[in-house]
């Protein structure tokens, strides 16, 4: 667990740097043997691409280093609940664990929504563990949509 926690204050750490280019704060790192292999934080809105989810950057930079599209044996560590876009990319990557902070009730699809990563009509899944520094997570998405409001109160 306590790898858990060190590789998600990373995430955050990506989260944060994402928060202060306007976008969503959502960070990831991708991990092997205790080795980081990638990391991102959210940016559709700056590459105006609905898919630059931190996740999604995170897999295309760890198979870019991998050299590969399948990451056997990695842990991807996010800091929010993947969505369905998200979790069929770990499962096309064949990606072995998921840790992640804050569930997501309204577009969650590893427990929340859809259990996609458990799904056992699948031909993978994943390892799933929730809730890793998640009051962190949450707060740092409550705040950045908090001061949103507020400026759009203004």
């Amino acid at each position: 667990m306590n790898d858990d926690v060190s590789w998600m204050k990373l995430a955050l750490e990506e989260a944060r740097m994402a928060a202060l280019k306007g976008e969503v704060p959502v960070g990831a790192v991708i991990v092997r043997e205790g080795k980081l292999l990638a990391r991102a934080g959210n940016s559709p809105i700056g590459l105006h691409d609905p898919t630059a989810h931190a996740e999604i950057l995170a897999l295309r930079a760890a198979c870019q280093r991998e050299e590969n599209y399948r990451l056997p044996c990695v842990t991807l560590y996010v800091t929010l609940e993947p969505c369905a876009m998200c979790m069929g990319a770990m499962l096309h990557a064949r990606v072995a664990r998921l840790v992640y902070g804050a569930t997501d009730p309204k577009t969650g699809a590893a427990r929340s929504l859809f259990q996609l990563g458990e799904d056992e009509r699948l031909n993978h899944h994943i390892e799933i563990t929730a809730d890793v520094l998640a009051e962190e997570s949450g707060e740092m998405l409550r705040e950045f949509f908090r001061s949103r409001r507020k400026r759009a109160d203004e």
